[in-house]
């Protein structure tokens, strides 16, 4: 789905959600390959614009999407559930962490650095991000995870303005799944984390 498309209709989707029109959605999709700038990007960060380049309302840095990634798009309620921010991107974090344990890969959370990273003998890569945007407390964007994307597309960034580690894919991992299995994957988890 094109980018803008489709933060048109997630950010039309959460207010009708604030208004008490709409319940809340979970979006799973791919986007043709751009890199985002969140709230934060540093313009240095930027090093070749080899694909489109679309400014974001979400947190975060630049980072890229394309073509065997999944995105989750999160359009939730806090309100109603928790509104504690921290909680909720906690939340998130383990909804990642538990889909990839669908797949055995152990995806751990760092202190310094947003995102899932794997620990690879004596390095680490990430293997999911994360941006999120809450207006009157109902959240929208979310996360990224790689399943078989073509990682040389990272480069023309420093994604999340991490440069001294590596970026991965479940198939990078010698795990061949599909964005089927990962959707199916997703979806259990997002219950066991979110309910």
């Amino acid at each position: 789905m094109p980018y803008p498309e489709a933060v048109a209709a997630m950010e039309a989707r959460a207010e009708a959600i604030a208004a008490g029109a709409a319940g809340e959605q979970v979006w799973l999709l791919e986007h043709p390959p751009i890199y985002t700038a969140g709230t934060s990007a540093r313009d240095e960060d930027l090093l070749e614009a080899r694909f489109p380049v679309f400014r974001t309302g979400r947190g975060g840095q630049y980072t890229y999407h394309g073509p065997g990634q999944r995105i989750g798009y999160v359009m939730l309620d806090l309100k109603r559930r928790k509104p504690d921010v921290r909680a909720f991107v906690f939340d998130l974090e383990q909804w990642l962490i538990e889909t990839l344990a669908f797949f055995n890969v152990k995806g751990e959370r760092r202190q310094s650095r947003v995102g899932i990273w794997v620990v690879r003998g004596d390095r680490e890569d990430k293997i999911a991000a994360l941006g999120v945007r809450i207006r009157r407390w109902v959240t929208f964007h979310g996360i990224s995870l790689n399943v078989e994307p073509d990682l040389s597309h990272f480069s023309g960034i420093v994604p999340c303005g991490v440069s001294d580690h590596g970026i991965t894919s479940l198939a990078d991992l010698g795990i061949p799944v599909s964005t089927a299995d990962v959707d199916v994957a997703l979806q259990q988890a997002f219950r066991k984390v979110f309910g």
